[in-house]
């Protein structure tokens, strides 16, 4: 995942891999082997793939280390190019935690962020720190519960040391197990079953660190569990109504007809809805993006903002309440709803305004309302800002960003 592991030799073989079933119920049987790569922030925002058969990815959203995060500014965008592929994404997140109250504030900030569909992968990947059962199998509920397929990532090896063979048996028992072993660091493009991790309910297998020249992680999929979260196993068709967040629900989301008009380009109709233009196309299965025409009907997103083309990708909404991200403060949570701190922390009953943490859940006075817009490709924060009639140095308080050169695209601006 994130840095060189240690050859560790099994002694399965092919037939006792594809034998294993699980017994999760996450995922079925299947004959079909999917292949496919996980990320971090090493691969860019575009992601790295191997071969033309990979259809899937899973993509780490950020890091917890025992209190301290370190979020992955490359997520959204490899959710997004994954989609975008017509390619199945999934999350991952480096997960360094004891106790339950740090599985919680680990989960707190990380949950409401995952852009990849309901009923898709978030795994846990532990293999450093010392993880004990009891916060390994709340975090793996918590996951669950949040209508996600919580899966275990991790060596075999270090997950036995730390938990124990009887105790990492009981978490097979409930959840699926994604084991990473590797018979060298040569290249490897098929999984040698010889240095299979076996145990039971080991549904994904990392094969190897150096799936491609250069170093990129290569995993099989041989229960289907990689099609969860998608209908038919179809990447632009999520399996519930639920839609992922942000860049990452870009083709999971509502959509209606929409008409072309005399002088409509697909740049234009994307910016008006919300979308990108790669996102219209692959939605409409259209062939040239140069050619359309009036009176041609096209599948578009519900969010946008309808005939409105001077606002672009901004749009108006009302809200009743506020997810804490991390990084606010009461006074600029305030300061982006037209409030006080002061109003907030009464609506709330927060007596200390200094101490808010991510995940919680605000009441905003009267529902104020609040504009947002979606970073495109090319967008700068000042040119956003003088689109939008305000400065840059307000967009950057109001969003917590600590570099204003720093800005991708599918990220959420509030104005």
């Amino acid at each position: 995942m994130q840095k060189m592991k240690m050859i560790k030799r099994g002694a399965a073989s092919v037939a006792i891999a594809l034998l294993l079933l699980p017994l999760a119920g996450t995922a079925h049987a299947t004959t079909v082997k999917h292949y496919g790569v996980d990320w971090s922030k090493y691969q860019g925002n575009a992601g790295k793939w191997g071969y033309a058969r990979d259809d899937f990815s899973i993509s780490q959203i950020g890091g917890y280390y025992n209190g301290s995060f370190v979020p992955q500014t490359t997520y959204g965008t490899q959710v997004a190019n994954t989609i975008a592929l017509n390619k199945r994404a999934h999350t991952y997140i480096y997960a360094q935690f004891s106790g339950t109250v740090q599985a919680d504030q680990m989960l707190d900030y990380y949950l409401p962020k995952v852009q990849t569909p309901k009923g898709s992968i978030v795994a846990l990947d532990v293999e450093s720190g010392n993880p004990d059962l009891a916060s390994v199998e709340h975090a793996l509920q918590r996951v669950q519960d949040a209508g996600y397929t919580a899966v275990l990532y991790g060596y075999k090896s270090f997950l036995i040391n730390h938990l124990g063979s009887a105790w990492l048996q009981e978490i097979a028992s409930q959840w699926p197990l994604w084991l990473g072993e590797y018979k060298n660091y040569q290249v490897t493009t098929e999984p040698d079953y010889n240095y299979f991790p076996s145990f039971t309910n080991v549904q994904l297998f990392q094969f190897t660190s150096t799936y491609a020249s250069g170093g990129l992680d290569g995993n099989v999929d041989f229960t289907g569990i990689t099609e969860n979260g998608y209908k038919n196993g179809n990447a632009q068709e999520p399996a519930t109504k639920t839609a992922a967040t942000t860049t990452g629900k870009q083709l999971h989301q509502d959509t209606h007809n929409y008409t072309v008009k005399s002088g409509d380009t697909l740049s234009v109709i994307a910016s008006r809805y919300g979308m990108t233009v790669n996102a219209l196309v692959m939605l409409n299965g259209i062939k040239n993006a140069n050619l359309i025409y009036p009176g041609q009907v096209l599948r578009v997103a519900d969010s946008g903002q309808g005939s409105n083309v001077s606002q672009k990708a901004t749009t108006t909404t009302t809200a009743s309440t506020y997810t804490v991200r991390y990084g606010d403060t009461l006074s600029g949570i305030a300061s982006r709803y037209g409030t006080s701190a002061s109003a907030l922390a009464s609506l709330n009953g927060i007596s200390n305004p200094n101490r808010i943490y991510p995940g919680q859940v605000l009441k905003l006075s009267g529902g104020s309302s609040t504009r947002f817009y979606t970073v495109r490709s090319g967008d700068t924060l000042s040119g956003i800002a003088s689109r939008l009639g305000t400065s840059w140095t307000s967009l950057k308080a109001k969003n917590g960003i600590a570099n204003a050169n720093l800005i991708y695209p599918g990220q959420i601006l509030y104005y």
